[in-house]
C-alpha cells in the first residue's frame, strides 16, 4: 500500500478509538493530534492529485487538447466565445 493508503487506514483506525471511548483522556488527545496530522497529510495528498489530473477536451474540429481540471471553469467561459465553424 502507499503512503496516502496507509495514512487513510490509520486515520479510520484512530476514529474508530475515538469513537469506543474506551481510551483515557490523554490517550484520547494523542490520538486526536495524530489524527489532524494525517488529515492534513492526505488533504494536501488529495489536492495534488486534483491539480495533476487534466481532462480532455474535444475541439469543433474533431481533435482533442488536454486541459488542467481546475482550469475547467475559463475554459466554460472560453468555449461560450467561441464562434462555430461554418
Amino acid at each position: 500500500m502507499g503512503k496516502f493508503e496507509d495514512s487513510m487506514t490509520r486515520l479510520e483506525e484512530i476514529v474508530n478509538q475515538m469513537e469506543s471511548g474506551d481510551q483515557p483522556l490523554e490517550d484520547t488527545l494523542r490520538l486526536f493530534r495524530e489524527g489532524m496530522k494525517l488529515s492534513e497529510y492526505c488533504s494536501g495528498a488529495l489536492s495534488e492529485a486534483q491539480r495533476k489530473v487534466e481532462i480532455l477536451i474535444k475541439r469543433a474540429d474533431g481533435t482533442y487538447d488536454k486541459e488542467a481540471l481546475d482550469q475547467e471553469d475559463d475554459l466554460e467561459e472560453t468555449e461560450s466565445t467561441e464562434e462555430e465553424p461554418e
